[in-house]
């Protein structure tokens, strides 16, 4: 494997999915067929890239060695040595000061939310992901970043309710991402992440039921709220709840029968139901906010 190619894996561009919850903004906000949002987004985005990129190096060269213990992570490439260790610091450096300094164009509250989603992982790759529910709980933050964020690029407010769903819908995620590992690596679990001994299978399914249950009805009550319907001079956004219920418990049938939740974007991905869900809820959004007879254009999401 050649360096390029090492380092490209190592950054995982498949998970950049993640970072278009910094596009919610943009589509909540009703800005998301102007010019100049649609450049900054982009530009946010690109940023989130950069930095969750090198946040992922930073985790892999913290994780080294109990990564070489894990049936599927020993094949990345700084944990079968296809990617040197010095040029991952230098990559995760360059690609740190990238981030911030390009996040600086974008004006200060954005540089200061991109460098707060800096800190809260460093916080979590040197200690918090070693306490238990902090280590779920900080990984739910930085979603929530990512969406803050996006709404500082456009200069436009974001609703309380969407970033509840945000932070709990991540926390959903990442329980089920504890519970797969916890599963699939059964007696090895506490070699490879020794928080992994503080769950159980029944504790995380507690967990996921109270989180899901709760995603669904901060979701219900966001789209059913007197000052949404307001917002955006229509009634219609509750006729995207059943895609959302139907992606949750899609979600937990292939956490319970398939196995899955291990990668929450290698499941989206691959589940086409569940991609056909999302994309369908996607442009259920659009078309009832941008599609609203008479709705006025508001500055927030």
């Amino acid at each position: 494997m050649t360096l390029p190619r090492a380092l490209l894996i190592s950054l995982r561009p498949h998970q950049w999915t993640k970072n278009l919850v910094v596009l919610a903004a943009l589509a909540f906000s009703k800005h998301l067929f102007e010019a100049d949002a649609i450049l900054r987004a982009g530009i946010a985005f690109v940023v989130f890239c950069a930095l969750s990129g090198a946040v992922y190096l930073i985790n892999d060269l913290s994780d080294l060695e109990r990564d070489r213990l894990h049936p599927r992570k020993r094949l990345r490439p700084l944990a079968s040595g296809a990617m040197p260790v010095p040029a991952a610091r230098l990559a995760s450096a360059l690609l740190l000061l990238g981030g911030l300094g390009t996040a600086m164009t974008l004006g200060p509250p954005f540089a200061v939310c991109s460098l707060a989603y800096v800190v809260l992982n460093f916080a979590y790759s040197f200690g918090l992901k070693n306490v238990v529910i902090l280590d779920a709980l900080a990984i739910s933050l930085g979603f929530v970043l990512r969406a803050v964020a996006g709404a500082l690029a456009i200069d436009v407010h974001i609703s309380s309710w969407l970033l509840v769903c945000t932070i709990l819908l991540a926390l959903f995620l990442s329980l089920a991402k504890r519970r797969h590992e916890l599963v699939s690596l059964d007696e090895a679990a506490g070699e490879h992440r020794s928080i992994l001994t503080e769950y159980t299978p029944y504790l995380l399914d507690q967990m996921i039921s109270v989180v899901a249950a709760s995603c669904l009805t901060a979701y219900a009550f966001y789209a059913m709220a007197p000052e949404t319907l307001e917002k955006y001079q229509t009634e219609r956004l509750p006729l995207t709840i059943p895609f959302v219920l139907y992606g949750i418990l899609r979600y937990l049938y292939l956490v319970h029968r398939h196995e899955g939740g291990g990668s929450p974007t290698d499941v989206l991905l691959t589940d086409r139901p569940l991609l056909l869900a999302v994309a369908l809820w996607a442009l259920a959004v659009v078309v009832i906010i941008y599609g609203a007879p008479g709705a006025p254009v508001p500055r927030g999401p």
